[in-house]
This record gives structure tokens, sequence and C-alpha cells, in this order.
């Protein structure tokens, strides 16, 4: 299994890339990557697992290229088995060590889970499958007083959505949870507000 880049610096890299974002900046690598088109193999150095959000772009916002990133996305940043699946394909094959979960403020997928709780309306069952999932990690705050602010409802339910996905990844694979004991794999959970492009991470930060 080759060795990627440590989940730290990986992690320090991101960083750095979505602060250029934030300052409309792009850095000449990222660029110039688009013109090598031989990646053969590809050695990405982080995975993120995101929404599909058209504005979300995981390689726009951390300003990365071409390789660099492993990119999975699904509405609501949801955890199903062919997500688990293609984290554990990243991590073993490529020795990928940073997986970031990144929701991002005004999701969708959020505001039609806190509609599913508060009123059961006819939809598909294909997209029930990923309101269930999100809803099963927000429907707890619907009953406390954030029912009365729902700016404050809606940043909380990102977040809680995002836990359950770092939790679940962490948790629910075998393989994971060994190269997070043995190999150094981190999970962090992130969120990206779409009005100032800044990605702030709040579960399993490194120190």
């Amino acid at each position: 299994m080759p060795q990627n880049v440590p989940a730290r610096e990986a992690f320090d890299r991101l960083v750095a890339g979505n602060r250029r974002y934030m300052q409309n900046v792009r850095s000449v690598d990222s660029m110039l990557s688009h013109s090598r088109r031989d990646l053969d193999p590809q050695r990405p150095f982080a995975i993120v697992l995101g929404c599909s959000d058209s504005r979300a772009p995981a390689e726009v916002v951390f300003d990365q290229g071409l390789g660099d990133l492993f990119v999975i996305r699904v509405a609501g940043n949801i955890v199903a088995p062919s997500q688990v699946g293609s984290v554990e394909f990243a991590a073993e094959r490529f020795g990928t060590r940073l997986v970031i979960v990144m929701g991002h403020s005004s999701c969708g997928a959020i505001d039609a889970a806190l509609e599913a709780v508060e009123r059961d309306e006819g939809r598909s069952r294909n997209l029930m499958s990923i309101v269930d999932r999100v809803r099963s990690s927000i429907e707890s705050l619907v009953a406390t007083d954030l029912a009365d602010d729902p700016v404050r409802l809606r940043k909380e339910a990102v977040r809680a959505n995002v836990r359950a996905s770092v939790s679940h990844l962490r948790h629910s694979s075998e393989v994971i949870e060994r190269l997070i004991v043995s190999d150094g794999l981190l999970v962090v959970g992130a969120e990206l507000d779409l009005a100032t492009g800044e990605v702030g991470f709040f579960d399993g930060v490194p120190e």
C-alpha cells in the first residue's frame, strides 16, 4: 500500500488552499495541474466527502488541482454503504490519510429533512433515502428551543449532520477503524460558509 501525505500535512494544505479561495487567489500548481492528464497512478492527499450542491465543489473551495483530492459528493453529505466503500477504497489503494466530511450553509437536504420532521409530505422513495439519513441526525434538535430560532436551528442541523457522518465513517468500517488506530488516518468534520467561502473545521481537528 502506498504511503501518502501525513494527515496533519494534508490538513494544513487544505487550510492554506481555502485561505487562497477566500482571497480569490489561485495557486500556480493548481492551475498548471489541468495541463497534466497522465496522473497514473493517482495519489490524492485527501478524501473529501461533500454535498452535491453546485456551490460547494471541493477542488475549488480548497484550491487544489487535478489529482490532489479524492472527492465523493452526495446530497446532504450523507454516509451510506457506497460512500463508506469509496472512502475505504481511496484510503487503502492510495494511502490517503485525511478524510474531510464537509457540509455547508443553506443546504437543501437539511431543509428537506427539517420539513420532513415538521410535516410528512409525499416524496419519492429515492429522495427519502437521503432525507431519512439526515433526519435521524437532526430530529432531536427540533424538540429543543432551537425550534424558535430557524437560523440557529438550520446551522446546528448542518453541524449535527456532519458529526453523524463523521461518526458513521469512524465506527462502521473495520477498514477505517484499523487505519485510524494503526496508520494515522484522520476523519474531520467541516462546514463551508457559502457567503464567505470559509471552511470551518469543528470535529476531529488535528492538534
